[in-house]
């Protein structure tokens, strides 16, 4: 006999993983920041582990926005709003003083208006080129608030903390642009942007196209947010789950 699981057990479920990853990510990405910052001395026997430290230290950034961004749709905690937006808050409060019902507010734009000059993700004046695109991106995301909350961080890491300045650039300010470049080329830029070899097209009225990669890759590349025509179907569904609604290529 089969025995199918309740709508109840599922949700359980999902906040059980969710949570569980989401304590993950975040102990290992402050784990990591704190070593790099304050307890990691670079020397001539040690520059191999620099790009490590630093790819990892991007990756873990990724992967914390992207919790923020299950929030925002509230597959993070499924049944609870409020804790959604308390996680994903501090979340993006962290990851660069991005204001939560700005950015929430801006992401559900981006679902109701994909691919159109309503869509705050989409740039309808240049809907190819990369770079004129990102600069639209982070002007539209990155404002006053953030650069000052990420010049202040700088401020007690160095003044209060007495972290080495080469840290704080090599393992905080260049991990943390170099997310927003990985966020932006597989999440927003290679899902959405029009190109002379699809025609512009897209399937349907989502404007959004998933990639090829397999588990691995799609995981290492953005946590499987390049699933993102599956993304755009199912926004209900948290970034860990989506494999498994993948289309056959």
């Amino acid at each position: 006999m089969l025995i199918r699981s309740s709508p109840v057990s599922k949700i359980k479920w999902q906040k059980s993983i969710g949570l569980s990853l989401l304590a993950a990510l975040w102990a290992s990405w402050i784990m990591l920041h704190l070593y790099a910052l304050f307890f990691f001395e670079i020397s001539l026997s040690k520059l191999l582990f620099i790009p490590i430290i630093m790819a990892f230290s991007c990756w873990l950034s990724v992967g914390l926005f992207i919790a923020a961004h299950d929030a925002m749709h509230g597959s993070l905690l499924p049944g609870y709003p409020k804790l959604n937006d308390a996680i994903g808050a501090v979340i993006l409060m962290l990851y660069a003083g991005f204001g939560w019902r700005k950015m929430r507010a801006a992401h559900w734009d981006h679902h109701k208006y994909s691919g159109s000059d309503k869509d705050p993700d989409f740039n309808a004046a240049n809907p190819r080129g990369f770079w004129p695109w990102y600069a639209k991106f982070f002007s539209t995301y990155f404002g006053f608030w953030s650069v000052l909350y990420v010049l202040a961080m700088v401020v007690i890491y160095m003044l209060v903390f007495d972290a080495p300045y080469v840290n704080i650039v090599l393992f905080y300010g260049i991990p943390a642009i170099a997310s927003s470049v990985q966020l932006f080329a597989f999440g927003t830029y290679l899902p959405h942007h029009h190109s002379i070899e699809s025609g512009d097209a897209f399937i349907d009225h989502h404007n959004a196209r998933s990639n090829d990669y397999g588990y691995c890759a799609s995981l290492l590349s953005c946590f499987h947010f390049g699933y993102h025509h599956e993304h755009h179907m199912r926004p209900n569904v948290p970034w860990w789950a989506l494999p498994r609604y993948r289309r056959p290529r």
